[in-house]
């Protein structure tokens, strides 16, 4: 099921990228080869059997990333959400641009909301009791895709949005998710999830993969923000007329104060 949705969703982008490249607008190649890279990225962590060559924490963990972090960070950079409103019917984008304009969307799209969403979930999947099925459940993979990507997408803010929130914002809800999402990573390599028994070396491998994987996604985001933060500041320059040189001063004729000029001498008689 999830190969079947995912390589629909990938013919769908090519599809979509081609008409609008055969109509002679411009699309990227790296983003249609993101989205195919973020989707086989997403099958792998849900259909490989991890547990075959990790434990089973671990393998868990490993799932976790790649599901939550990697892919969702991948399928973003293609910009789906600016492909669908630059190749869709009419009444689609209508239809879009509206719901995007509804308060709902606008407060789910606020990175500390997403934030919440995204990392709020894990802290209670790892640390507040659950049932024993909840961590091999296929909607916890629905779940940490959606959440994530959810998340990336409002720190990033690559597709159009009517109200597309600060730099700043963005840059410390980033900040603040990824401390605690080391901060739940550490905790995991002293006790795992309440109610489960998985052994201690299991823990400390997963609990480090959590760590470093985490950290290497985050990076990623911040260095993309930062990029971002690069060109609003010399756009914002450019608008000042501040281009890095200094304007060439136009002459100004000034009159001169005196008696006004006399006219030619008369000829002698």
């Amino acid at each position: 099921m999830t190969v079947a949705a995912v390589l629909l969703a990938c013919v769908l982008y090519t599809y979509a990228a081609g008409r609008l490249r055969r109509r002679g607008d411009a699309w990227a190649r790296s983003r249609e080869a993101s989205w195919w890279l973020g989707g086989a990225v997403l099958v792998c962590a849900v259909e490989v059997p991890w547990g075959t060559w990790l434990p089973p924490f671990t393998a868990h963990t490993a799932a976790h990333l790649g599901a939550g972090m990697a892919a969702p960070l991948l399928v973003v950079l293609a910009r789906p959400g600016t492909l669908v409103l630059r190749t869709a019917p009419v009444p689609v984008r209508r239809g879009l641009l509206s719901l995007t304009r509804t308060r709902p969307v606008r407060f789910l799209v606020l990175p500390p909301v997403a934030a919440l969403f995204d990392i709020g979930g894990l802290w209670v999947l790892y640390r507040v009791p659950l049932p024993a099925g909840v961590h091999h459940s296929p909607l916890l993979y629905v779940h940490l895709f959606a959440a994530g990507t959810l998340f990336t997408f409002s720190v990033l803010a690559l597709d159009p949005l009517r109200h597309r929130p600060g730099l700043p914002l963005r840059a410390g809800t980033l900040l603040a998710a990824a401390a605690a999402h080391a901060v739940l990573a550490k905790s995991l390599y002293a006790a795992g999830p309440p109610g489960t028994a998985y052994a201690a070396a299991d823990l400390r491998l997963a609990s480090q993969l959590m760590y470093y994987g985490g950290d290497v996604v985050e990076i990623a985001l911040a260095v993309v923000v930062a990029y971002q933060w690069y060109r609003a500041e010399g756009r914002a320059l450019r608008r000042a007329g501040r281009p890095g040189r200094r304007p060439v001063p136009v002459p100004v004729s000034v009159p001169v104060s005196g008696p006004p000029p006399r006219g030619p001498r008369p000829p002698a008689p």
